[in-house]
């Protein structure tokens, strides 16, 4: 695939993750998937990573997940996305109490044979947390 294919994937990724169409995003990741939620703490495999983003996901209603900007080189891209929400589940061991939450996060996505093989994320936990806490 190109740099501009592997580009739109990514804006598929999130579309999916954002209407909760797991199946999908199973579809578009490689056998051997590893997701690095911080630099140097691997999750491989598909099911793990969705377990987590699918709670994350379901404790915020209406959460939109909006790629703001790609750049790709051959078989990466690098997507600055702004993620926003209503929290309506527990988040970090957070009850809800319908806090508004907003925030930018940095993703590295490596591809292999058409698929997303690596991804690896960057964002501040500690900035959603007091979000939810005022």
């Amino acid at each position: 695939m190109s740099a501009a294919e592997n580009a739109h994937l990514v804006h598929r990724f999130y579309k999916a993750l954002e209407e909760g169409a797991y199946a999908t995003v199973t579809d578009m990741v490689h056998d051997d998937f590893v997701f690095y939620g911080q630099i140097d703490t691997p999750r491989p495999g598909a099911e793990g990573f969705l377990a987590a983003e699918k709670r994350n996901v379901e404790a915020f209603a209406g959460i939109s997940m909006t790629v703001e900007r790609t750049v790709a080189d051959d078989d990466q891209v690098g997507a600055y996305v702004i993620v926003e929400g209503d929290q309506t589940g527990e988040f970090n061991g957070i009850p809800p109490a319908g806090s508004h939450m907003r925030f930018s996060m940095f993703n590295l996505f490596t591809f292999q044979d058409g698929k997303i093989i690596e991804k690896r994320a960057h964002y501040n936990t500690l900035d959603i947390i007091n979000q939810l806490k005022r």
